[in-house]
C-alpha cells in the first residue's frame, strides 16, 4: 500500500460510484501528527476540499461547534480526547459523517469507533487515492439517497419510514439517525418481507468495496436497534436470519408496495 507522500498527489481512481468529489465542502482533520496532518489537508485541498486542521481532540470538539463542517477525519489516537471520545461526544449534538484513522488493523479498534458513532475507518498506512476514495463515498452516503421507492412512507407497528423526508420515527417521534443509519433502516423498509443477505447489504449502504465487511454492518445494525427498537437485546423490526442476512417484517397495512 502506498503512503501518503510530501509531493501530493490526486487519486488515481475513482470511488466504487464513478462520481467525482463534492465540491464546496468543509472536512475537519483532527491528527497529531503534523506531516500526515499537513499531506491529508494538501490532497483534499487539492480536490477542492475546505479543510480545518487541528492537533488534538479537545481542539477538534471546539472547532465542530464553531465550522459545523461536512466531514470529520479523526486519528484514533490523540492526546487529550482520542478519536473514539471526540466521535462520542460529537454524536451527542451531531449526525455529521466522521471516518477515523487508525494505526491498528484489528477489529477490536475498529469496532471500538463504529460503536461510538463512526461511520467509516482508514488503516495507516494509507495512500492519497484510498482516502480520497472513502471521503467522496462517505460524504455520498450523507447527502443522496435512493429516490426509487415506490411509495412515500412504510409503517410496520410504531415505527415509521418517511422517504421522502428521509427520517424514521418512533410512536410519531423522529428517530435521530446519522445517514448511515438512516439508509439502513430504508434499505430494509424497502425491502420488507425479504431477507437481504449481508454481502447485499454492505453493497447497496457502503458500496461493493465493502463485501465480508461483517463487524461493519454488525456494529451499525446494533446501532440502528438502540436507537428503534423498544427493547434492542429482543429486536422486533430490524431482525437477524443466521446465516442468512437481515430482515424487517412487512405489516399488510404498509404503505408501499414493497
Amino acid at each position: 500500500m502506498t503512503l501518503l507522500t510530501d509531493a501530493p498527489e490526486r487519486a488515481t481512481q475513482p470511488h466504487s460510484s464513478g462520481q467525482t468529489a463534492p465540491r464546496g465542502k468543509t472536512v475537519l482533520v483532527a491528527d497529531d501528527d503534523m506531516r500526515l496532518r499537513q499531506l491529508v489537508r494538501r490532497n483534499l485541498e487539492l480536490e477542492g476540499y475546505t479543510v480545518v486542521a487541528v492537533d488534538d481532540g479537545i481542539a477538534a470538539l471546539h472547532e465542530a461547534r464553531r465550522k459545523e463542517p461536512d466531514l470529520y477525519i479523526l486519528d484514533i489516537m490523540m492526546p487529550g480526547k482520542d478519536g473514539v471520545e471526540v466521535t462520542r461526544e460529537l454524536r451527542q449534538f451531531s449526525v455529521t459523517p466522521v471516518l477515523l484513522l487508525t494505526a491498528k488493523d484489528t477489529e477490536e479498534d475498529k469496532v471500538r469507533g463504529l460503536e461510538a458513532g463512526a461511520d467509516d475507518y482508514v488503516t495507516k498506512p494509507f495512500g492519497a487515492p484510498e482516502l480520497l476514495a472513502r471521503v467522496k463515498a462517505v460524504l455520498r452516503r450523507a447527502t443522496q439517497y435512493d429516490r426509487s421507492a415506490p411509495a412515500p412512507v412504510f409503517q410496520y407497528g410504531d415505527l415509521k419510514v418517511d422517504f421522502a423526508q428521509y427520517r424514521a420515527s418512533i410512536c410519531e417521534r423522529a428517530v435521530d439517525l446519522t445517514p448511515t443509519e438512516y439508509r439502513l433502516v430504508a434499505h430494509l423498509a424497502r425491502n420488507a418481507g425479504r431477507v437481504v443477505p449481508q454481502d447485499d447489504l454492505l453493497t447497496a449502504i457502503w458500496g461493493p468495496a465493502y463485501r465480508g465487511e461483517a463487524h461493519l454492518l454488525r456494529v451499525n445494525i446494533a446501532r440502528l436497534r438502540q436507537k428503534i427498537e423498544h427493547d434492542p437485546g429482543h429486536p422486533s423490526y430490524v431482525l437477524t436470519r443466521p446465516g442468512l442476512g437481515y430482515t424487517m417484517p412487512k405489516h399488510s397495512d404498509a404503505v408501499a408496495a414493497l
